[in-house]
């Protein structure tokens, strides 16, 4: 049975044969310079290899970092948010050569566009004397994230550079010139991850159930809608991290460290809902940590949140104590569900991690359900504290790692995958 919408154009139906072909992924995988993980790419190397098995010459393009400061609108192009790693990467992987352009970078401004040096690259790759071209960041671009005729001036750029737009990048799910506007200029088709992922959303977006989801964030703010989302479609909600503490505040009437009274106020309209659908799953026992920076013995603690009475006060609150998944109530509820969705690290990294480690192996322990992981934090955390389990459960079909769970937790909120703009304008294309 084919769950893809009949509308959306496929890479397997693109003429490829000699057409330079543009692709966006989200290899957003570097940070300060080195790859934490690679396994986002790894999944997109079966749109590579399609394309260039059949006759295509692709030029591949991706976001790393946020170069752009939101408050003065200037942009950083610095080494360290350089798509160079991911090149080397992929170079070692493929034994093929990729050609990075350089293009001038004006301070504060980024590039203001494509100049025409490209133009031998993209000869020498027509005739196979490079694999493919690589350019630089795309948030290094000024148009990228524009609203102005910078943005429509790059979008007409990047397409007099091709003949045929793929979009494999799920992770990347705002509105830009690369993902949005370029679709407009170029016959423009889903590549097969992007197809991949959206089929999967739909275990999500109309679950078996009963259907758990564990939700973690360092703000409360801005989860608040994707939260509602969730909390409306799920059985059961398990709660981590800030938005967790947060939680706490707002129901016990105490005070954390690091909880803001306006996230704390926030939080009462989901106290007053789930006092009628109960739906939320109380972990009982927390750590306490005098101090963030490190996990320092006799400076952290397990409390109860049965200990809690209204105006107490409370040091930072960093993990899950791990027996809080062996409370009957919890390990119930996790061991009882056919759908279970991850969007979570439950405590604050690298030195708080034990309650993401026992949530890891709880979840393992249900062989009868879906386990699916957002992308991220989240993923590399099960890999980093459970590597066995990770290496043990990569191809086992009661698994699915998604490579962008802030794309899930969109889709979600909207109910249907065909709502994410860059999907929306591959169907309009």
């Amino acid at each position: 049975m084919n769950l893809l919408d009949k509308r959306l154009p496929l890479i397997q139906n693109a003429p490829l044969e000699g057409k330079i072909v543009l692709v966006r992924f989200d290899h957003n995988v570097v940070k300060k310079g080195q790859i934490r993980d690679p396994y986002r790419i790894d999944m997109t190397l079966g749109t590579l290899y399609n394309i260039v098995e059949r006759g295509g010459r692709p030029i591949l393009m991706t976001h790393v970092g946020r170069p752009k400061d939101k408050k003065t609108g200037e942009i950083s192009c610095k080494e360290e948010e350089s798509v160079k790693p991911i090149v080397e990467y992929l170079e070692r992987k493929l034994h093929i050569k990729f050609h990075i352009p350089e293009f001038g970078i004006t301070p504060k401004v980024g590039i203001t566009g494509i100049d025409t040096s490209i133009n031998l690259a993209i000869r020498n790759l027509r005739e196979r004397k490079i694999g493919g071209i690589y350019l630089p960041n795309t948030r290094w671009f000024q148009g990228e994230e524009d609203k102005g005729e910078f943005r429509s001036s790059f979008a007409l750029q990047l397409a007099g550079l091709a003949d045929i737009f793929i979009n494999d990048a799920f992770g990347s799910w705002q509105a830009h010139a690369t993902t949005v506007d370029i679709t407009k200029h170029l016959p423009s088709y889903a590549g097969f991850l992007l197809q991949q992922e959206i089929v999967n959303l739909n275990s999500v977006i109309s679950p078996e159930r009963p259907f758990v989801a564990v939700v973690a964030g360092a703000k409360y703010d801005t989860k608040i809608k994707p939260l509602y989302a969730l909390y409306d479609k799920v059985d059961k909600l398990i709660l981590g991290g800030v938005i967790y503490n947060t939680y706490l505040c707002a129901k016990y009437g105490v005070n954390i460290a690091g909880v803001s009274e306006s996230d704390i106020a926030a939080a009462k309209d989901l106290i007053e809902k789930d006092r009628v659908n109960r739906k939320i799953v109380e972990l009982p026992y927390i750590v306490e940590s005098e101090i963030l920076e490190e996990r320092t013995e006799g400076r952290y603690r397990t409390i109860s949140i049965k200990d809690f009475k209204q105006g107490n006060k409370y040091n930072y609150v960093l993990d899950i104590d791990p027996k809080s998944f062996d409370d009957k109530d919890v390990y119930g509820i996790i061991s009882g569900a056919k759908t279970i969705f991850v969007n979570a690290v439950m405590g604050f990294t690298p030195h708080f991690s034990a309650g993401s480690a026992a949530l890891d192996n709880t979840i393992d322990h249900n062989r009868n359900a879906i386990k699916m992981y957002g992308g991220g934090d989240t993923l590399q955390e099960f890999k980093d504290l459970c590597p066995g389990l990770y290496l043990s459960v990569l191809d086992n079909t009661q698994y699915y790692f998604f490579t962008g769970g802030g794309t899930v937790l969109t889709a979600i909120e909207q109910g249907s995958p065909y709502g994410l703009k860059p999907v929306q304008a591959l169907m309009e294309n």
